[in-house]
């Protein structure tokens, strides 16, 4: 023992001792004496661990068939490893070994009063330093032999097994390495080869324990360790690299003004937000001619400014959720755009109203004018606001992460809630949107004077196509990828809406002036009268 804790090639920073128990060839005296050696404690009480430490790795006794068995009986239990040596157990022999026993080790018998046990305890006063050249001969030419190799056996096996990483295994709660249990270090004499990271141990059926397969780690799962057990799921903020040998911290996910899709979607806001700016301005300096007069002046102030804070309401969907951006983007984009689209629907109602005024006995006449377009544009909007204010106030958007959707990705979105409240407010903007829809394709061939009829049908079908086609590709898509949809959808209808209603009235005022007259709009209404007439 003393050579072998001296070794500093053998089992580093561990130092190896032993018990010597003789059972006198007796069963009781035998289980006594396992009983002993498997209670730390003062009393003979198996699993129960109080007082001394005795970390127990093997049992190395004499072959005789009928103890080994009664020793098996108990060592088994605790998956001690158990290793026969070949006794020539010869008087002259005995007479060696009992004066060297007595001469090495001076031994008396102690029973404490409160103590079950009753044994000899020994303690050791020789070192192998002081025994004499003939005395080492004796005990190496002799049994002792046999036993001095096992012990080195043991002695390596321990080492083997205290540099393998499958043993050093931490525990959690004290960062403790976890103790080295007897059965383990006989693990690593195996007759087959260490499963590797990224792999767990498989019980083959009708071999030993020390034979065993690997297989790979489920999908999902990780083993860092060799010769696993089995393999251990990642926490949820991290993710099995693609060896399954380690957990990997998983990317925060968001639609962010660093990536290609973030900057093309904020430039396009911007550009679409200075092109309402110059076409507001433009309405504004020519306010007072025919074109901007025509069909309610006010209402396309208020269809501009919608249309501008629409394009600004993306910006509320780029960038890392917040709590106040999760409250607003939902809420005011709704807001936003029912009051767009309740302006286009009051314009629609004009036309309409309009061209019926102009037939001989006609009563319309009394409902154009500010206070029914202000009370469409008042009422359809101010739904919308209720059911958001219902929405805010029952159940509000608010910041939460996707942890499970994406491998790899921890998604930063807003919770909307309540989806019923949220497709409810989508469901009252696509039911506007309807109304203007068919309202303005009724109207489609109504006079050119009355300069929207054509242009609302076409900017409405526009609306129309990208707002149906946002659900299905909504509901398909994940992450960012769906916020990416709707601000690609409140771009595209906000642009409809521009493009095909302003953008012609604005190249008439700055490029055609010559039909910027009343002369023209008379002509072209005496036009489709004539055309309507027949």
């Amino acid at each position: 023992m003393e050579e072998i804790n001296q070794n500093p090639r053998l089992l580093s920073n561990i130092t190896l001792g032993y018990d010597i128990y003789d059972n006198y060839y007796d069963a009781r005296t035998t289980f006594d004496s396992m009983a002993d050696l498997l209670s730390p404690g003062p009393a003979n009480v198996p699993n129960y661990r109080c007082g001394r430490r005795s970390n127990l790795m093997a049992m190395i006794e004499g072959e005789a068939s009928a103890i080994s068995k009664d020793i098996s009986i108990m060592s088994s239990i605790y998956k001690i490893p158990q290793r026969n040596r070949r006794m020539n157990c010869d008087e002259t022999l005995l007479s060696t070994i009992t004066q060297f026993g007595r001469k090495a080790f001076d031994c008396l018998y102690s029973k404490h009063a409160l103590s079950v046990k009753g044994r000899t305890r020994c303690q050791e006063k020789e070192t192998m330093e002081t025994l004499s050249t003939e005395e080492v001969e004796q005990m190496l030419s002799l049994d002792s032999y046999t036993i001095y190799s096992l012990v080195q056996a043991v002695a390596r096996v321990l080492n083997v097994a205290s540099g393998s990483r499958s043993l050093q295994m931490i525990r959690q709660d004290d960062n403790q390495l976890q103790e080295i249990q007897p059965w383990q270090p006989f693990f690593q004499s195996r007759c087959t080869e260490s499963c590797r990271l990224g792999q767990t141990k498989v019980v083959l059926e009708g071999r030993p324990l020390c034979c065993y397969g690997c297989a790979l780690c489920a999908e999902g799962t990780i083993s860092s360790l060799e010769d696993a057990d089995h393999c251990t799921t990642c926490p949820d903020d991290q993710y099995p690299g693609k060896d399954q040998v380690q957990c990997i911290p998983k990317i925060k996910s968001f639609l962010s003004y660093e990536e290609i899709l973030g900057i093309t979607l904020a430039s396009f806001a911007l550009f679409f937000s200075f092109t309402v700016g110059c076409a507001l301005g433009i309405f504004t300096k020519f306010r007072e001619t025919p074109i901007v007069k025509a069909n309610n002046r006010d209402l396309s102030y208020i269809l501009l400014i919608s249309l501008l804070f629409s394009f600004l309401t993306s910006f509320l969907f780029i960038g890392q959720p917040r709590k106040a951006t999760c409250l607003l983007r939902q809420t005011v984009f709704s807001i936003v755009f029912s009051t767009a689209v309740s302006s286009v629907l009051a314009k629609t109602i004009t036309v309409v109203l309009a061209f019926l005024a102009t037939k001989p006995g006609n009563t319309m006449r009394r409902w154009l004018g500010k206070t029914l377009a202000n009370s469409i544009v008042l009422s359809c909007s101010g739904i919308q606001t209720l059911i958001c204010c219902i929405w805010l106030g029952v159940s509000p958007p608010f910041p939460d992460s996707d942890l499970h959707s994406q491998p790899g990705e921890i998604i930063l979105q807003c919770n909307e809630g309540s989806v019923t409240m949220f497709y409810g407010a989508l469901g009252y903007m696509g039911f506007l949107a309807a109304i203007c829809f068919m309202m303005a394709f009724l109207a489609r061939n109504l006079p050119g004077a009355f300069n929207e009829a054509k242009l609302i049908t076409f900017s409405m079908l526009v609306f129309c196509s990208v707002w149906v086609s946002f659900v299905p590709a909504y509901l398909s898509t994940k992450g960012k990828y769906m916020v990416a949809v709707q601000v690609f959808s409140i771009l595209a209808s906000s642009a409809g809406l521009l493009a095909f209603i302003f953008i012609p009235k604005c190249y008439i005022i700055l490029l055609r002036p010559n039909l910027n007259t009343k002369e023209q709009l008379r002509a072209k209404t005496r036009d489709g009268l004539k055309v309507n007439a027949t």
